[in-house]
């Protein structure tokens, strides 16, 4: 999960996997579900979401899959999509893959967040559809004293991102209710996760670090990586006396985590690139350097073996190994990794856009330029405007301008009315490369 909408919805391509046969739209999806009296599970995914990768490959499938589409109305959400999008921003959905379950009446029964292992995320799924987690019912428990309740109300504020409600509404319980769940473990974890929020949106790192840091003492699973990684760019503009301070504490129990739930033959938590890449910028930040290459050569090596040099047995895997070569800096492996993700993938775009966007970035236009022209070719919704950036810049730098302004002038004529934003920060593009 780790930087995937961070990179704010960078590009997507042709589904990351064989769609699912399902409603046309979001809206058929919900006409037919209070039609049909069942319950709509929407995933919302994208061909670059290599947490998406993993589900598809690991947990979308087998009788349980079978099982659960016969309980529900399925629904992918492509993330690239104008409709999907405006789901996402509707719904307040910041990560991929986010399984949104709503109801016959129109009420949100629940939702998850990130990958998950299989039989974790089919016990949640069961959870949602049980109604147990509908935040009706769970807000009428809390009032009347549950502190299971009022801890699932905070988490439920917390899965959609709504720090500041969250703790409005904490705020508005019995005070015999609320100061007997200020002494609950699991309520004070979650209202400490609403601060984090709110410190987030406030751009507050003073607030990030002292929110993180309680956290962080908590027992808090998989996410830890998440959080963690709220904590080390919340404190980089410390001084690094300061800011090791903050940050050495981590250190043993991180290591700890990595190599029990994650380092092992059947890791834990399904986000292993998250975990791998908080390990190595967190040795980074201590100034570990040694330690930063250590971690991820050992992941590079796993992944390897893994693989079994079959980029297609494994597609998550396969772009794990992608970015840990990448954040490793290994040019020439990373070179020959590509090529190999390209050919692998022959009907996405993203390789082809990955590679030729590095190749351009690292000044070699003419090397990067027809990598990004087959890109364009897959490319579609508001991931053409990422290549068509790309292209540009690779054309002004070849002294190509007329084709660079018929790569704008296209783009826009195809894109523009669904994607304005990304259509004035594209013609902003040609302007700056003049």
């Amino acid at each position: 999960m780790k930087r995937l909408l961070a990179a704010t919805l960078v590009a997507l391509a042709a589904p990351a996997f064989a769609a699912h046969e399902g409603p046309a739209s979001l809206d058929a999806a919900l006409a037919q579900g209070k039609r049909e009296h069942k319950p709509v599970l929407v995933d919302f995914q994208a061909v670059w979401c290599y947490s998406c990768y993993f589900m598809a490959s690991h947990v979308l499938n087998g009788k349980e899959w079978t099982d659960l589409n016969a309980k529900v109305i399925f629904y992918e959400a492509d993330a690239d999509q104008p409709a999907d999008k405006a789901w996402m921003t509707k719904w307040n959905v910041h990560f991929l893959p986010t399984y949104v379950a709503i109801g016959p009446d129109g009420e949100e029964l629940g939702r998850i967040l990130a990958e998950r292992p299989r039989d974790t995320f089919y016990k949640e799924v069961a959870g949602l559809l049980s109604g147990d987690a509908r935040l009706s019912k769970q807000k009428a428990d809390a009032a009347k004293g549950s502190l299971a309740s009022v801890a699932d109300v905070l988490d439920t504020y917390q899965l959609r991102y709504q720090g500041t409600e969250g703790m409005a509404w904490f705020d508005t319980l019995p005070p015999m209710v609320r100061n007997v769940s200020d002494k609950d473990k699991r309520v004070a974890l979650a209202k400490q996760r609403l601060l984090l929020l709110q410190a987030k949106e406030k751009k507050d790192d003073a607030a990030i670090v002292a929110a993180a840091t309680k956290i962080l003492d908590g027992n808090i699973g998989c996410d830890r990586p998440y959080v963690l990684d709220d904590l080390i760019g919340a404190t980089e503009a410390r001084h690094p006396d300061s800011r090791t301070a903050a940050l050495r504490p981590q250190k043993a129990p991180y290591e700890q985590f990595i190599a029990t739930q994650v380092f092992t033959a059947a890791p834990a938590c399904a986000d292993q690139r998250s975990a791998v890449l908080t390990a190595a910028d967190l040795d980074a930040a201590l100034g570990d350097h040694e330690g930063e290459q250590a971690v991820l050569r050992k992941a590079i090596d796993l992944s390897r073996e893994k693989l079994h040099g079959d980029l297609r047995s494994d597609r998550n895997l396969a772009d794990n190994l992608r970015v840990y070569l990448m954040r490793a800096k290994a040019g020439d492996e990373l070179d020959t990794l590509e090529k190999q993700l390209i050919a692998a993938y022959p009907d996405d775009y993203v390789y082809s856009y990955r590679y030729g966007r590095r190749l351009v970035e690292k000044g070699d236009a003419a090397g990067g330029l027809p990598y990004l022209d087959a890109a364009a070719t897959k490319a579609y919704g508001a991931n053409r405007f990422t290549v068509a950036t790309f292209r540009v810049k690779a054309l002004r730098a070849l002294h190509r301008d007329g084709e660079a302004k018929k790569v704008v002038a296209e783009t826009i004529a195809a894109e523009g009315k669904a994607f304005p934003e990304q259509s004035k920060k594209l013609q902003e593009s040609l302007a700056a490369a003049g």
